[in-house]
């Protein structure tokens, strides 16, 4: 019989540039084009522009404000000399929120508007706003962008997080997240 040798997988102290741009390039893509979409699914009303504006705010403030205050001072890369997780954000978090014990980590999934809902909201907000438009107002523009943006969520949930992200994540044993994607079970 064969023996099966398993590659270790390497768990990042600090991510590398590429993954971060990568991440969050995705990431800020996938809002403007789901905002812009949304703007140009209901171009016919006057003021479509404000659908696709409130949406991009709420996705940047939910992602780049709310998760650095809530989420990232509970995660082990806040406390990391040196640290810096998949999106960067933990840096910018501890400039500007106080750090909160490890087990509230967990706490990110819990609740209706916790900030795990979202984060999964905001990727799923333009994909189910702009569908009705479309049907409304056909327009291949709006299609392209419509495939565009679920591409880009296909990508992140089949690429980004199995093999870039949360695969080397320090605090795949505490997230939620990890353990869905059973990533976080078992301590190397």
């Amino acid at each position: 019989m064969e023996k099966r040798t398993e590659k270790k997988i390497e768990l990042y102290k600090r991510y590398p540039i590429s993954s971060i741009i990568l991440y969050d390039g995705v990431t800020i893509l996938h809002y403007v084009l789901g905002g812009f979409g949304i703007t140009f699914a209901y171009s016919f009303f006057d003021y479509s522009f404000i659908f696709g504006a409130v949406y991009l705010a709420f996705a940047l403030f939910q992602m780049y404000v709310w998760m650095p205050l809530l989420v990232c001072p509970s995660c082990v890369y806040y406390r990391m000399e040196d640290g810096r997780c998949i999106s960067g954000l933990n840096q910018l978090s501890r400039r500007s929120a106080d750090e909160k014990p490890l087990e509230d980590f967990e706490k990110r999934a819990k609740g209706i508007l916790s900030p795990n809902n979202l984060y999964i909201a905001a990727l799923i907000i333009p994909i189910v706003a702009i569908i009705p438009g479309l049907i409304i107002d056909f327009d291949l523009i709006v299609l392209g962008i419509l495939i565009a943006v679920v591409l880009l969520m296909l990508f992140r949930i089949f690429v980004i997080f199995p093999k870039v992200a949360c695969v080397h994540c320090m605090a795949r044993y505490r997230c939620p997240n990890a353990r869905s994607m059973g990533l976080g079970e078992n301590k190397e």
